[in-house]
């Protein structure tokens, strides 16, 4: 089901419940998204200033999929 993110917290409580739900620590998820452990405590806690490129890369590597509906769309 599409989880609709609203805030950097949003983002940080997903991938806090995905990466627990694949039994993944911090460290084990920065290692293998190549990011460090601090952006991974950081993004978690939704600090607002995570580089966006390295939200993608996390997101991807727990296998998660990003959609944005320009404004007037709907999803399907």
């Amino acid at each position: 089901m599409p989880t609709q993110i609203k805030s950097p917290a949003d983002i940080g409580a997903l991938v806090r419940s995905i990466r627990k739900e694949q039994n993944l620590r911090q460290d084990e998820l920065a290692g293998v998204s190549d990011v460090g452990l601090r952006f991974i405590v950081d993004l978690e806690a939704g600090k607002p200033t995570a580089q966006i490129g390295k939200v993608l890369q996390v997101l991807q590597t727990l296998g998660c999929s990003i959609d944005i509906l320009a404004p007037g769309e709907r999803r399907k």
